[in-house]
């Protein structure tokens, strides 16, 4: 028999199987991939729980952001309303208050017209006297007589000229 080279590689190998499987080196790797593949298994169950608190997360914040944009919608129809019913009253005093001045001005301006009709009658009144004064002190004959009427009538007119501007 000739041993040559490939009977020698032979022979190591398995030499070296037989060492392999004496120190229990398949075993050791076998233990070393399954911890690897729990760790990875464990890692991903994890992963799986986080992503699950991540969606109930975004859905609660979800559900908040909906009740707080409802709230703000529900709170700018409250300023709305205010707002408008503030506008309706501060219209109703405003027009309370015109209507108000209206009837101040016109009792002011009944009184300016009574007082001056009052005037005119005292005006009228005086000259009415002066003419009688007139003519009693000057009783005289007819024509004096209308001569100082008409004079009187005049003046009565100038008077209530001067009066009215």
């Amino acid at each position: 028999m000739i041993i040559d080279a490939t009977f020698w590689v032979a022979i190591s190998f398995l030499i070296f199987v037989i060492l392999l499987v004496y120190f229990k080196i398949p075993l050791k790797v076998k233990n070393l991939l399954d911890e690897n593949i729990s760790k990875i298994k464990s890692q991903i169950d994890e992963s799986e729980k986080l992503k699950e608190e991540a969606k109930n997360k975004l859905a609660e914040y979800d559900k908040k952001i909906a009740g707080s944009k409802s709230e703000i919608k529900k709170m700018i129809s409250e300023a709305n309303e205010t707002a408008e019913k503030n506008i309706i009253k501060t219209n109703e005093i405003f027009h309370k208050q015109m209507e108000m001045r209206k009837k101040n001005t016109e009792e002011k301006i009944k009184q300016l017209k009574n007082q001056a009709i009052k005037d005119v009658k005292n005006a009228s009144i005086n000259i009415a006297f002066e003419s009688i004064e007139k003519l009693m002190l000057n009783s005289l004959d007819k024509s004096k007589l209308d001569k100082i009427y008409n004079q009187s009538i005049e003046q009565t007119k100038l008077a209530l000229q001067k009066k009215s501007s």
